[in-house]
């Protein structure tokens, strides 16, 4: 069977490399695709569009593309409370064979058109969907006592689009893609997993950046964060957090052989607190004992009462950064952060069932249970058996921002190494890999180090500098990555030009100079 197996993703791969063009079948007509028949989902739009600048319909922005597609909009009904938007957008030539999926952030709630168009342009057929709800991505509102809206959330709206954009496609097309791939970031991240561990034939190939992929424990530590620093007494002030960042950096920078404002690995940092402590009057340049030990908390990352970790602690590096702490944790004031969006609207909407759900005054075990038993089904992505999306073929790569604040890099980490022991080292190398990035912060955004997505002013170019262009030489040629090169762009309004390249080593093995050439050069680094 194994043998089978392995000829039969051989040939796949041959019949790709070859450019043969998917089976051919009979082609439908955009307009035509109006009166597609489609399980429990009705089409709503089927429209051609030229290249250029497009509006549409309730979208504040003007959508541009650089190549004419058919544009194909669904409305899915799984439940009797389900309400799933669905967006197929279709390139009218030059179609690569391949689809793409696109995920979401936060609650999700909307569509991302700007995505759609991005791979239309490279040539890919794209689907995206708001989930079943259309609201802001830290507003929750929608769930409240609607489990099945919950449902289409956690798993069932993305794995729905993927099936339902896959028969649009063929009918388009006349024939299937030969290749599926699915890419996003934070709870993008989290359906990426959910996709591997739930519906391994969904996707050939799935890149899951920083992934919520515990989500009922990490919202719980949000709650636990908001508490930490819930008083007038323990609330670290922003002005406070280069002091913070400064602390570990002097502590923990040059571990990897070079100074350069970056902790290469933050769990090889056991941080000192103390030299932070106020011994006088209180500064911008100290913390006073309460904001010492709020600090140590969200370091630590909450516990039961019996001592169990819920999940770990945010990583020591970039608190100071633009995105970074004063957005996530800290707000520009008191129960103002991004944190304190996510976590009340959480617990009172889909846990709690409660609007006026007060965080002050729950608990660690309480918020952890009842969201485990309510929700862990339904929304964790933690099961750390893909056999089923290894044994098709599927490839999978990880990867995390070390200056994360949003959601702890280490865990990502536990999940990788969950997977090693459940299926192996042998096993796990031939279809996972992770790439933790020093001193990025969440997703691509900001931060004092390299970004895993910037470095190819031209994406999906180069699969040495391109994560998703990686896992598609892996899935199609079975070139596994074992580093890929990033970079620091001067300004992330205009990508081409880099202060800084870097290589990120497929892990455990990371970055590590060599003690000769220029520091902010790749070629200088090597993988350990």
């Amino acid at each position: 069977m194994a043998a089978f197996v392995e000829l039969r993703l051989s040939l796949s791969a041959f019949l790709l490399a070859t450019s043969i063009p998917p089976a051919a079948g009979a082609a439908t007509a955009c307009e035509n695709l109006l009166s597609l028949k489609l399980k429990h989902a009705t089409v709503t739009v089927a429209q051609p569009f030229p290249a250029g600048s497009l509006t549409l319909p309730g979208v504040s922005s003007t959508i541009k593309t650089t190549t004419a597609f058919c544009r194909v909009a669904m409305t899915m009904k799984p439940s009797a409370d389900s309400d799933i938007k669905v967006e197929v957008w279709l390139p009218s030539s030059g179609w690569n064979a391949k689809f793409q999926g696109v995920g979401n952030g936060g609650f999700a709630g909307a569509i991302d058109y700007q995505a759609l168009s991005d791979a239309v342009s490279k040539g890919y057929a794209a689907a995206a969907t708001d989930t079943g709800h259309e609201a802001g991505a830290t507003d929750a509102q929608w769930a409240f006592n609607h489990p099945e809206k919950i449902t289409d959330f956690g798993y069932r709206a993305i794995h729905e689009t993927a099936d339902h954009a896959k028969a649009v496609i063929r009918a388009f097309y006349g024939g299937a893609p030969r290749r599926s791939y699915f890419n996003s970031c934070s709870d993008g991240g989290r359906e990426a997993l959910m996709e591997a561990q739930r519906f391994p034939a969904d996707y050939d190939g799935i890149v899951a950046g920083s992934p919520a992929s515990y989500w009922t424990h990490l919202l719980t530590q949000l709650v636990y964060n908001m508490q930490a620093i819930g008083t007038p007494e323990s609330y670290i002030p922003s002005a406070k957090l280069r002091s913070i960042e400064n602390n570990a950096l002097n502590q923990c920078d040059a571990l990897d052989g070079v100074k350069d404002g970056v902790i290469e690995n933050p769990t090889a940092c056991h941080l000192d607190l103390q030299p932070l402590l106020c011994r006088g009057s209180e500064t911008n340049e100290c913390l006073t004992q309460p904001q010492l030990d709020a600090l140590a908390k969200i370091y630590a990352g909450p516990k039961t009462s019996t001592g169990q970790q819920v999940i770990p602690g945010l990583s020591p590096g970039g608190e100071a950064e633009p995105t970074g702490w004063s957005v996530w944790i800290d707000g520009a004031k008191p129960e103002s952060s991004l944190q304190y969006a996510f976590g009340t609207n959480f617990f009172r909407y889909m846990v709690y069932n409660d609007p006026n759900w007060d965080y002050r005054i729950s608990t660690v075990d309480r918020n952890m249970s009842l969201a485990d038993e309510k929700l862990a089904r339904t929304l964790n992505a933690t099961d750390p058996d893909l056999k089923d999306f290894r044994a098709r073929g599927g490839k999978l790569i990880l990867y995390h921002g070390w200056a994360d604040a949003a959601i702890p890099p280490r865990n990502t980490v536990n999940y990788y190494e969950s997977i090693v022991r459940r299926m192996g080292p042998k096993e796990s190398a031939s279809f996972v890999r992770l790439f933790m990035v020093p001193g990025m912060e969440h997703c691509s955004s900001g931060g004092a180090g390299v970004s895993m997505h910037v470095l190819n002013p031209v994406p999906h170019a180069d699969a040495d500098h391109d994560v998703a262009a990686a896992v598609e030489r892996w899935v199609e040629q079975g070139i596994a990555p074992e580093r890929i090169i990033a970079g620091k762009p001067k300004s992330f309004s205009n990508a081409t030009e880099f202060s800084r390249t870097r290589p990120l080593c497929a892990w455990p093995k990371t970055s590590h100079y060599q003690g000769r050439g220029s520091m902010d050069e790749a070629a200088n680094f090597t993988c350990q």
